[in-house]
């Protein structure tokens, strides 16, 4: 059995995502300035947004996990999306999935993003904690108080702050079921991750989003 066959069985046995399956979805706000600007959204400014952060695995609420972010930017071309997990704050574990238990992160893509013909990876942190179960997140956020700061590096230089994203609405359970978010970022992009492992990754997402029957067209949900 090839392993596409087997997220996607995987996935329509549980009913839902192999991949974070135990998460909460919000509308929001991102907002992003400079060169990366441009490639994620076509140019600086303010962009409709949604969010999701979600638990790895099927730990207890509370226990350190591999947390998950997913950030979409709703733009004219279609939705971007930015898939980070929790990484390690120094420089040589900040590509490294690193378990953690507040949701304030930070996140990191893992995989580095062609930029101008250099590596560039992504970061994202709060500046105070969002909590370690996803009903305290949903708290902070109800309080308009979760926020995100998006940043880029190459493979030693500084964090460089390019953007920010401010959460907004949770969405229904029906809604956060339905989205299927794009490793790739988007389809045809040039901005997006590579290499053999990024490969891995689109066909492992593929199955398990046509194992749960998520939404065929991404562009109608908020």
């Amino acid at each position: 059995m090839t392993g596409v066959r087997a997220s996607s069985r995987l996935a329509r046995w549980r009913g839902g995502r192999v991949l974070h399956p135990r998460g909460l979805s919000f509308t929001g706000e991102v907002e992003l300035s400079g060169p990366l600007a441009d490639r994620l959204a076509g140019g600086s400014g303010r962009y409709p947004g949604t969010v999701r952060l979600s638990r790895g695995t099927p730990t207890p609420e509370g226990w350190p996990d591999l947390l998950g972010l997913a950030v979409r930017l709703h733009v004219a071309g279609g939705p971007f999306d930015l898939l980070l997990s929790s990484t390690g704050r120094p420089p040589l574990l900040r590509h490294l999935p690193v378990p953690r238990r507040d949701f304030a992160g930070p996140y990191g893509s893992l995989l580095a993003y062609r930029f101008d013909g250099r590596r560039t990876y992504l970061l994202a942190r709060a500046d105070r904690p969002l909590g370690s179960s996803l009903d305290e997140v949903a708290e902070v956020a109800a309080r308009d108080e979760a926020r995100l700061e998006l940043l880029a590096a190459g493979v030693r230089g500084p964090w460089r702050a390019f953007g920010r994203v401010v959460f907004g609405t949770r969405l229904p359970a029906e809604l956060d079921a339905a989205l299927a978010f794009d490793p790739d970022g988007r389809r045809g992009s040039e901005l997006r991750p590579r290499g053999l492992l990024q490969r891995l990754r689109v066909v492992s997402y593929a199955a398990s989003q046509r194992g749960r029957d998520a939404a065929e067209d991404q562009t109608r949900l908020p």
